[in-house]
């Protein structure tokens, strides 16, 4: 990214506003955007929730704006009545909402503002749906009116619903005065976007994307309090303890994954409310007022758990609990791979994971840090591995002198590796050790067990 053109300079606004383009950010642009949006926005946040999307618009290559785009809030009393949709349609169709939750200019060029929007909005939907499948109906946003007037919403063709009363929750139903009131603005995306919404029949395009039923809880009330006994070494980070104890929350979160609860904190909720009260009272969640309600954990609950739990802690409670339900390992099953993948919806994370070839047995997890790759991260998952006695393979990526001292020396273990014809040197040592070593050769293995050794 180049420095930011100065406003004196003497290109005229009218030309900067007609060469200035918007586009999505590229994965390895994800920590500059979140940088500048911690320095510079108003906010100084930049966590999303949800299906989310972050874009810049530039000119000659400097980044003049920064939009994000995210889930909708879960409930709006002045937009639920501007679309008219009841609260049935709401929750299976909320996904078609989305936030403007950042909105960053950085240049201070006149009508720079709505023309980014502009640009932004004539893309936005199409994005969506080749990010996630579907495209999106409706924008909302909320203005600080104490900051700003909304300018360049109105000018975009948004609509001003009103204000926010001001409140914010510090947690379930605990609200306390902020005095920050927000202006609610809303915009269709489309033409007609809220009469399908609110219609009884989504349009065929659209019918297959409402949200579905959350799933249903499989696990019996007795399962769910051995489950909360495995998870209760999991560390609380928190300074003072809240309503739901790490191990309730771990539990839910495993039972919601097992049942097909993929989207996040959201769905998590979902599935907490969907629980029976046998179920409740099996995780020892909390009671209202009244003896018969209970107190159910909610989105931001489960976001704090997402984001701060001990992962390490979580990994070792884990695999406790599937030695517990699985057994322990049969010793045939002694081959272990290790693989990358990219999680779905989390805009480019990556993580790279550890199974048994034969019983697909899960043996741990190593995230991938940001501006880096697959194969620090897999060393630093063998370094933890139990893997002694044990095969380990991989693709060609984790063909590394290290990767390999670390499987022998360090944990005990044997490996085979791939090597692929864009190795050049790599394969050329292969053939030289074969022709040095006549025939079968294994590089790991003792000397004395070598062809020739």
């Amino acid at each position: 990214m180049k420095p930011l053109p100065s406003p004196l300079a003497d290109t005229p606004p009218s030309t900067i506003l007609a060469q200035v383009k918007v586009r999505p950010i590229e994965p390895t642009e994800r920590l500059l955007f979140d940088q500048l949006i911690v320095a510079e926005h108003y906010l100084h946040g930049a966590d999303l929730v949800g299906e989310q999307l972050r874009y810049v618009a530039e000119y000659q290559g400097s980044w003049v704006a920064l939009l994000a785009w995210n889930a909708a809030a879960f409930h709006l009393k002045d937009r639920e009545a501007w679309i008219g949709w009841s609260p049935q349609q709401k929750e299976r169709r909320l996904p078609l909402v989305v936030n403007n939750s950042r909105f960053l200019v950085r240049l201070p060029i006149p009508n720079l503002a709505s023309r980014v929007m502009k640009l932004c909005m004539d893309r936005l939907s199409g994005d969506w749906h080749a990010s996630y499948g579907h495209e999106v109906l409706v924008a909302e946003s909320f203005v600080d009116s104490q900051l700003f007037r909304g300018t360049a919403y109105k000018a975009s063709g948004w609509t001003l619903l009103g204000q926010t009363q001001g409140w914010r929750r510090a947690r379930e139903d605990f609200y306390v005065a902020h005095e920050r009131p927000k202006q609610l603005w809303v915009r269709e995306l489309r033409p007609g976007a809220r009469t399908m919404l609110r219609g009884r029949n989504l349009p065929a395009a659209l019918h297959g994307w409402e949200q579905p039923q959350p799933p249903a809880c499989t696990t019996s009330a007795e399962d769910l309090a051995r489950m909360c006994r495995f998870f209760a070494e999991v560390p609380d980070w928190r300074t003072r303890h809240g309503d739901y104890t790490v191990a309730t929350l771990v539990t839910i979160t495993v039972c919601a994954m097992l049942c097909g609860s993929r989207r996040g904190q959201r769905d998590l909720a979902a599935f907490a409310a969907n629980m029976t009260p046998a179920q409740w009272g099996a995780l020892r969640l909390p009671r209202r007022g009244n003896p018969r309600r209970w107190r159910v954990p909610k989105e931001t609950t489960f976001y704090r758990l997402l984001t701060q739990v001990d992962s390490l802690a979580l990994e070792r409670a884990l695999l406790a609990w599937q030695d517990h339900v699985l057994g322990p390992r049969p010793p045939e099953d002694d081959q272990v791979s290790i693989d990358g993948k990219e999680l779905l919806n989390s805009q480019g994370v990556q993580v790279v994971s550890a199974y048994t070839v034969q019983g697909g047995r899960w043996l741990g997890s190593e995230v991938v840090q940001t501006k880096s790759n697959e194969i620090p991260a897999a060393q630093a998952l063998l370094r933890r591995l139990p893997v002694e006695g044990m095969l380990v393979t991989g693709d060609a990526l984790h063909t590394q002198t290290e990767t390999a001292r670390i499987i022998v020396q360090e944990r005990g273990a044997d490996y085979l590796m791939n090597v692929k014809g864009n190795q050049k040197s790599l394969q050329k040592s292969v053939r030289q050790l074969q022709r040095s070593l006549p025939g079968a050769f294994s590089p790991s293995a003792p000397d004395g067990d070598r062809p020739g050794g």
